[in-house]
């Protein structure tokens, strides 16, 4: 029984880790497209770059997109292929700027 519940044990770790590998990106340094390569992708989008930064072996790009709209874009790093792009919520933004009435 102890040697059963050890393999579900090691299955479950490999399988959970295996779901969490996509939003990873897994290339070596050497084969990255320069950070100016990524500021050039965002400009061909429109977008306006505040801050370019590395997550999970990712470019993340932090800006606006052509529309003004506040965006956050995984970028993967060998290819420059964009893999997410992420909008943040406007009514959550707009509670959070209006004071509040007393």
């Amino acid at each position: 029984m102890r040697k059963i519940m050890t393999i579900l044990a090691f299955l479950t770790a490999i399988t959970g880790g295996a779901a969490f590998a996509d939003d990873d990106c897994f290339v070596p340094m050497a084969n990255w497209q320069p950070r100016e390569a990524v500021a050039r992708l965002a400009a061909e989008q429109g977008w306006t770059v505040r801050r370019i930064k590395i997550d999970d072996g990712c470019y993340e790009i932090d800006g606006r997109n052509a529309d003004g709209r506040a965006i956050e874009a995984k970028i993967h790093p060998g290819t420059l292929q964009i893999l997410e792009v992420e909008f943040d919520d406007d009514e959550h933004d707009k509670e959070r700027k209006e004071p509040e009435n007393d």
